[in-house]
């Protein structure tokens, strides 16, 4: 049976903090707060590297911050999965060797970057997580995908090329565009990140939206990933949202009971599993990652303790 571990997508979301339901008074640092939080889960996803580079430093204090056994995912820079991105996201010296958007446009996305600010963004991120892969608390670079990235040869090709430059990492996949997994691509989205030893991303969302991907439980490596990102429709594909009112909601017990089976199938196929609730607002996925870890423990896939 595989190592389960449980955890949420952010131990510093702003919502959780305000709603004072999980961190006790007195407990307002980021030390704290990783060292409080790190008592109660073993697992937990860095989200903020989606929105700018993550630094080495930053990950020593992560290191020290937490105990042996803790395991961080790392979200994937956004630049490296096609998302617009302000340039002010970027370090101010890449930043400000990088053209403007052309004019009407507020973004950059990767195809704009000249090869050697490419290869340099690259080296950063690497250098960046190197201190979580040395002390064996790197779980995996999640390389969330948009909409608009769909199952064709060049976002194959493009996947490979994301993994060439991590070599070292171990990557996990997800989609967001339900044809990587209609019956006509099924197998052949599952066997392309099985040969190449990528960990598929299941994923619990909103269904009948294009950018829905069904619950499919699978692992394809040696690591299995499960995001909970609520199934809030009214939210799941609506403009001008936070990102805690788009993942506002709590899930019920019955259906967190849906994954235990799941999870039990997963496990019987990988070595480690992680479980991380995304429906951060207020402490909602505190609650829920609370929930899965009692729900998987009596059906006897007991997760590891923190």
């Amino acid at each position: 049976m595989a190592k389960i571990l449980v955890g949420t997508c952010s131990w510093t979301d702003p919502t959780l903090i305000a709603s004072g339901r999980f961190y006790p008074p007195g407990v307002n640092t980021a030390e704290a707060r990783l060292r409080h939080y790190a008592q109660e889960f073993s697992l937990v996803e860095v989200d903020s590297s989606y929105y700018s580079l993550p630094t080495a430093r930053t990950a020593e204090l992560w290191v020290e911050r937490t105990p042996s056994g803790f395991t961080f995912d790392i979200k994937a820079f956004r630049l490296f999965t096609g998302h617009p991105t302000p340039r002010d996201a970027l370090p101010r010296d890449i930043g400000k060797a990088v053209a403007p958007p052309e004019a009407g446009k507020k973004n950059l996305y990767w195809r704009d970057l000249p090869e050697e600010i490419s290869q340099e963004i690259w080296k950063r991120f690497r250098e960046a997580i190197e201190p979580l892969h040395l002390t064996g608390k790197l779980g995996v670079v999640l390389f969330q995908f948009p909409p608009w990235f769909y199952p064709i040869g060049e976002s194959r090709d493009y996947i490979l090329a994301c993994q060439e430059k991590l070599p070292d990492f171990r990557l996990a996949v997800e989609f967001r565009h339900g044809s990587w997994l209609n019956p006509k691509n099924l197998e052949r989205t599952l066997d392309f990140l099985e040969k190449n030893n990528l960990a598929y991303v299941a994923v619990d969302e909103p269904q009948g939206f294009k950018s829905s991907v069904p619950p499919v439980a699978v692992a394809t490596s040696n690591i299995g990933v499960v995001r909970f990102h609520g199934r809030n429709r009214d939210t799941w594909e609506a403009k001008g949202l936070t990102t805690a009112e788009r993942f506002r909601y709590l899930y019920s017990e019955e259906e967190l009971k849906e994954w235990v089976p799941r999870v039990q199938e997963m496990a019987a196929q990988a070595e480690e599993i992680h479980l991380l609730t995304n429906n951060c607002y207020a402490d909602y996925a505190v609650q829920n990652a609370r929930d899965l870890a009692r729900l998987l423990e009596a059906g006897e896939a007991r997760p590891s303790q923190a």
